[in-house]
């Protein structure tokens, strides 16, 4: 691929799941899933783009964004290529019936190696942060996570964490809240940003029912990155 079609389209090898229905796609850190005030074209577009070049379509794409990854994380994101699809995703979403799994690197190892964690957030909309509480009130939403510490090197840990809600920012603002901010996320008390901007937490696994297919679906996929930190606990570890 040439580098003008790359600055509007996907990688190829970013699909790692794609039927009639839906498409996959392993998301780069630095894409923005829908438009936002920054301009940057959005995952939204470029598969649009991509679609329409690689099967020659005369007419318009559709892609139906169905969940959102944030900006500096990476990992599995679904689309929707049809209107019906697109429905039928939002409702198991609703529902909560499908599995979600992260892995996020942090500095300081939490207390215990597995634990689920529950608190309370308020989204703050002028800074686009959230806030952790222990307790609820009126203005807070329920947020619960479960995380296993499952890798180590000298200077930071691998976690694996089930969503078991969807909030915003809830992984990173609840790992702060216990004292181990994500690797690299500035904003939720890391002491450095990385290089570009990303921070080490990614979507790496999507299990659920296709809601159209009737099939099982388990899907997984590992950081395209170079980083060092990523490689290590990837070779390390036998998570793909």
């Amino acid at each position: 691929m040439n580098n003008s079609i790359n600055k509007t389209s996907i990688w190829p090898n970013q699909i790692v799941y794609e039927d009639n229905h839906i498409l996959i796609l392993n998301k780069l850190p630095s894409e923005i899933v829908q438009g936002d005030k920054t301009g940057d074209l959005p995952l939204s577009e470029k598969i649009k783009n991509y679609i329409k070049q690689r099967d020659l379509k005369p007419g318009n794409v559709f892609c139906g964004v169905i969940h959102r990854l944030d900006r500096p994380v990476s990992g599995l994101i679904i689309f929707a290529k049809t209107s019906k699809a697109l429905s039928r995703f939002n409702e198991l979403f609703r529902e909560k019936t499908i599995s979600k799994s992260y892995l996020a690197v942090v500095k300081n190892k939490p207390s215990k190696e597995k634990d689920t964690l529950v608190h309370y957030l308020i989204k703050n909309e002028k800074t686009n942060m959230s806030k952790a509480f222990n307790k609820p009130n009126k203005h807070t939403t329920r947020a619960e996570l479960e995380y296993e510490v499952i890798s180590s090197s000298d200077n930071y840990h691998l976690l694996k964490i089930k969503l078991l809600t969807g909030r915003h920012h809830q992984i990173r603002c609840q790992l702060s809240a216990i004292g181990s901010p994500i690797k690299g996320d500035l904003k939720y008390g890391f002491d450095r940003t990385n290089e570009g901007g990303f921070i080490h937490l990614h979507s790496y696994l999507l299990q659920f029912t296709h809601p159209i297919k009737q099939e099982e679906i388990l899907i997984s996929a590992m950081p395209i990155s170079n980083d060092s930190v990523w490689s290590y606990f990837i070779k390390s570890n036998k998570l793909f």
